[in-house]
């Protein structure tokens, strides 16, 4: 999008336009692009949708490009935008985040820039037209490594990137073990020459006798010099550049913790003379052990961050490689991105189905617990649809491919987990803007704690300060403060995915706990979404197979959806519907036809009252089915009251005991349909909702989410159809139910991929679990670094002696990104209780 400059020298920027028609659109984003400070000249292509800026040699390419974008926005026209993501190297703490968001958010044309340390991933939304290139030698100055992230198009390209995400991750881990092992074989007989005599009596006196104090000196300079050198070249490597372009991270702490006692010890071991008299210690050990100690966190970091992965990894292995697919009249078995839609693919009994499809023949179970939850097999044969991922049990099925790629349910899922994974909180924002000064601050406090030990510290006075300083850049730990967040997210989100809930966006997991009221569409949330056979009354004499396959042989002729509920009841109970003549439909009244040598009306109590049959005998059964919302029809063979028929949308058998468990929460539960008061106050009598909103059109809908907002808190709202999706966006968080519409789902925050209201309840519970996780660990990120630098700097010796050696220092470094961590993967074994 921008080039670099003109042959003149004078910067040039380009800038994509979408809206625009004709000369007169050409002019007026011609002059909103003038009227931009910093622009000299403007000039736009309608064919090639272009805008050319030339600036002045003093104009701020980054900040005259979002005054361009206003100003093009604003006189009516947009730029378009995309999104990019890009693997990020070498980070390794919140300070990383930062430097590197800030070295994003500086290129032209970036608008939003989200970096996560746990997937070490960068998210950029961005101008038309940027490159890759840009951000990445963005990235290159601020001293890390990018490359961008390849896109899943495919189901095959979403394994391969994964399963190369996985093998970097491997690899790091291998190589920080070998380090590891390597730093711990050097620096042991170091940290026992040096603090065996704290241990054991008379050690030191021992050792002396074979190694002299010079000699041994000479040993532990010769092992931590390859400490150094070796394992712990990478602190060096990356934090010394950092912290010379005066952005200084964790690397740079630990390089300036580690070379502080290397050159202290350097000195005293050949130029004893060069320090003040009582000052002459070494403290090769703690260089040493600090980066054996460093590195062993580093590895168990790692170990961790792959863990955390683990779930969206899961969901990938599911996906098939391979599919048997007719081609040339035989079948072949094709890598999973041959497979095209509308193939016809064979599903052998054992085998995964690898693409979205239709039964074309066959029979069988297939476990769909990836999608449901639920551990019961669903019976598939000619018609029904299959989800890629999915088992087939022990039937053979031929399948139509109707969605393959990136286009299943299965790589929908895994693209929403990512985003939600790859997503900030709100929260986070507390945590950068603290991580941007911490490193630079603990820098402070260690030169500090040197004067001041210097100045005022007891003899020997240099040594003391130095250790206490020392301990001060080993014991900060930014690591644990960017971790804290992120790897709860990714944790939860995963747990979540496995669950059958799936975040769309990271932001949900937070808001969602503050919801105070839970509205819920009626029809398919609720409900079926489909109307049923809900009650079969019979009159004294008659049997309901016989009544019910006549009243089903007259509602067959009829399209209407309480006739298909009739049939399709029959049908369920595998009963005979016999042939029939004469049907005749009357307006207002019912249906009546011949149904062999019998005569079958089906209709309201009027055409009853019509035939001379007294419907009083079902009096208390009608009143109870009005108070359902239910309206009856009755049914006469021969001219005689047979039986009372009720059809309706069934309520879910898992609906109650879910609005039961919102109650128990403290949430207060309020249903919004477009249905009839009757029915929807019938239904919520029923279940215990506390509030109903009934005869709502769509838009009805969003203001009966702002009034329920403004009066009880923050609102989630519930729903699965295309008349959802405006109040699914307007609320606090949207929940779709994942059987619904791909609209409603779009609309969402939140997608419950089984349909079951209990999606909502354990979205809920996980969403506070796992806030309560990232309180905890950021509340231990910052009390550690709050306790424990001042214990560093010696705060406690004027008061009872202690002070803290940068070898503890540095493992309780470790520690404490190990800690949050094991803290965040304790969201994996999250359970409901439901």
């Amino acid at each position: 999008m921008t080039s670099p400059t003109t042959p003149s020298a004078t910067p040039l920027l380009q800038l994509p336009i979408e809206g625009m028609t004709c000369a007169s659109c050409v002019g007026r984003v011609e002059r909103a692009l003038q009227a931009v400070p910093g622009v000299q000249s403007a000039h736009v292509n309608l064919a090639t949708e272009q805008a050319s800026l030339i600036l002045g040699d003093q104009a701020p390419a980054a900040q005259v490009l979002e005054q361009a974008v206003a100003a093009v926005n604003k006189a009516g026209y947009q730029v378009p935008t995309q999104a990019l993501e890009l693997e990020v190297e070498g980070m390794t703490c919140a300070s990383c985040v930062g430097r590197v968001e800030r070295a994003l958010r500086a290129v032209p044309g970036v608008q939003t820039a989200a970096v996560n340390l746990a997937t070490e991933r960068a998210t950029v939304q961005l101008t038309a037209g940027v490159n890759a290139e840009q951000l990445m030698a963005a990235i290159a100055k601020a001293g890390y490594t990018a490359h961008p992230l390849r896109q899943a198009a495919e189901a095959s390209d979403a394994a391969d990137a994964h399963d190369a995400q996985s093998q970097r991750q491997q690899q790091a881990q291998k190589t920080l073990l070998r380090d590891l092992l390597l730093a711990a074989v050097l620096a042991a007989p170091v940290f026992v020459l040096e603090m065996g005599g704290h241990m054991l009596p008379g050690f030191h006196h021992w050792v002396g006798q074979w190694l002299p104090q010079q000699s041994n000196w000479l040993l532990q300079w010769v092992l931590t010099s390859l400490v150094l050198a070796g394992p712990g070249r990478r602190f060096y490597r990356l934090g010394l550049p950092a912290l010379l372009r005066a952005a200084p991270d964790m690397n740079s702490l630990v390089a300036v913790g580690t070379l502080s006692a290397y050159l202290y010890s350097l000195v005293a071991t050949f130029a004893p003379a060069v320090l003040p008299a009582g000052t002459v210690h070494v403290y090769f050990e703690a260089a040493a052990v600090i980066v054996v100690l460093i590195l062993l966190g580093r590895w168990m970091e790692a170990r961790a961050k792959g863990n955390t992965s683990a779930a969206i990894q899961r969901l990938v292995q599911l996906q098939a490689k391979t599919a048997w697919v007719l081609r040339d009249g035989a079948w072949q078995s094709l890598a999973i991105d041959a497979v095209q839609p509308g193939d016809a693919v064979q599903v052998r009994p054992g085998e995964r189905i690898p693409v979205d499809g239709r039964v074309r023949d066959g029979e069988s179970y297939v476990d769909e617990s990836m999608i449901s939850g639920e551990p019961v097999p669903v019976h598939k044969t000619s018609g029904a649809q299959v989800v890629g991922g999915t088992i087939n049990q022990k039937g053979a099925l031929t399948l139509e491919a109707t969605e393959v790629g990136g286009n299943t349910v299965l790589a929908q899922i895994i693209r929403m987990v990512e985003q939600a994974q790859g997503g900030k909180l709100p929260i986070q924002a507390v945590v950068d803007k603290v991580t941007m000064w911490f490193v630079p601050a603990v820098m402070a406090a260690a030169v500090l704690t040197f004067v001041l030990w210097l100045l005022l510290g007891p003899s020997p006075a240099l040594s003391l300060a130095l250790v206490n300083a020392v301990a001060v850049l080993i014991i900060a730990c930014p690591c644990a403060m960017g971790l804290a967040t992120p790897t709860s997210i990714m944790v939860a989100t995963g747990r979540a995915a496995q669950l059958g809930v799936l975040f769309r966006k990271g932001e949900a997991l937070q808001l969602l706990k503050d919801a105070k009221v839970v509205a819920v569409d009626k029809t398919g949330t609720l409900t079926e979404g489909r109307p049923a056979l809900t009650d079969l009354v019979l009159a004294s004499g008659f049997e309901r197979a016989a009544v019910l396959a006549a009243v089903a042989a007259v509602e067959r002729q009829s399209e209407h959806p309480i006739a298909q509920a009739i049939v399709q009841a029959a049908q369920a109970e595998a009963l005979q519907i016999p042939p029939l003549s004469g049907f005749e439909s009357v307006t207002g009244f019912g249906v009546r036809a011949q149904v062999g040598s019998t005569r079958v009306e089906v209709g309201a109590d009027r055409m009853m009252a019509q035939l001379g049959a007294d419907v009083s005998v079902f009096a208390d059964d009608a009143a109870r089915l009005g108070a359902e919302g239910k309206t009856p029809l009755y049914a006469a063979i021969d001219g005689h009251l047979a039986a009372m028929i009720a059809v309706a949308d069934p309520i879910k058998p898992t609906t109650r005991a879910a609005i039961d468990s919102l109650h128990a929460m403290g949430l207060k539960v309020a249903m919004i349909t477009g249905d009839n008061r009757r029915t929807g106050e019938a239904i919520a009598q029923q279940l215990g909702i506390d509030e109903v909103v009934a005869e709502v059109l769509p838009d009805g809908k969003v203001e009966a989410v702002k009034r329920l907002r403004a009066a009880h808190g923050a609102l989630a709202y519930v729903g699965d159809g295309i008349n959802d999706a405006p109040a699914l966006a307007e609320a606090d968080v949207g929940i779709a139910v994942g059987s619904g519409t791909d609209i409603a789902i779009e609309s969402a925050d939140v997608v419950l991929m089984g349909g079951d209201l209990r999606g909502v309840v354990t979205a809920i519970v996980l969403s506070r679990t796992a806030m309560r996780n990232i309180h905890q660990n950021l509340f231990w990120a910052f009390a550690y670094n709050v306790a424990l630098i001042p214990v560093a700097a010696g705060l406690l010796y004027p008061i009872n002696g202690t002070l803290l050696s940068p070898v503890f220092a540095a493992g309780a470094m470790a520690l404490s990104s190990v800690f949050v961590l094991a803290n965040a993967l304790r969201l994996k074994r999250f359970r409901t209780g439901l």
